[in-house]
């Protein structure tokens, strides 16, 4: 008498993309998550999911390292705020590849930034460590989600997607080791996903890969 049945275990799902950079006028990650957090609640928020954040960061290394990471810390404060330890909370960043012809699901980040052209503050590293504490730029680091189910789930949903092990060595890379550094440190998850071009997979698309992607990470442990 009295008792309740389990709570439905929350995933907050806090969201990255990025401004305009070298080659890429208009960069469609800017638009997705601009545009998120309406159309989600448009098209009714699965149980259990909860979008904490959509934010835009500058396409930049070294020199936007500190927002980075006050970003990243604003999503534990408000972890560490909820009651149930089987809340979840995860970090997805969106990035784009101007040349891919279909979506990536990162599985990992290197310690190496090797920028082919200066990002948006200027810096140009060449072959060198991201966290030099974390060892050489041969060091990978790996998201704990289940990648391959997660791109499973997604192409029988219809979509070109696939899993990658090389998200570059240029500013998506840079965000992401950081990212995946921070959230094994603060038992939180990371997960990083290169989009085309909305010339190559236009834009509505695109939103609903995003739709699709938050409803398939919060349905996945």
């Amino acid at each position: 008498m009295g008792s309740e049945g389990p709570t439905t275990p929350i995933t907050t799902i806090h969201v990255t993309g990025f401004k305009k950079f070298h080659g890429v006028a208009e960069n469609p990650t800017e638009t997705i998550v601009n545009n998120l957090a309406e159309y989600m609640n448009k098209k009714g928020l699965p149980k259990g999911l909860v979008i904490g954040s959509c934010s835009i960061l500058e396409t930049a290394g070294q020199g936007a390292l500190v927002s980075l990471y006050q970003r990243l810390q604003s999503a534990v404060i408000s972890k560490d705020s909820e009651s149930s330890n089987s809340n979840r909370t995860i970090w997805l960043h969106f990035g784009v590849n101007s040349g891919a012809t279909r979506f990536a699901i990162e599985n990992q980040a290197v310690n190496e930034a090797n920028f082919r052209c200066p990002d948006e503050m200027g810096w140009k590293p060449q072959k060198v460590p991201i966290v030099p504490s974390d060892g050489g730029i041969s060091r990978t680091r790996e998201t704990s989600l289940p990648v391959v189910e997660i791109t499973k789930a997604l192409a029988e949903k219809g979509y070109e997607v696939m899993v990658s092990d090389d998200a570059g060595r240029f500013v998506c890379n840079y965000v992401y080791y950081h990212s995946l550094r921070f959230a094994e440190q603060n038992g939180i998850k990371s997960l990083f996903v290169h989009v085309p071009l909305f010339l190559t997979i236009n834009e509505e698309t695109q939103m609903k890969f995003a739709a699709s992607l938050l409803e398939v990470l919060a349905s996945k442990s």
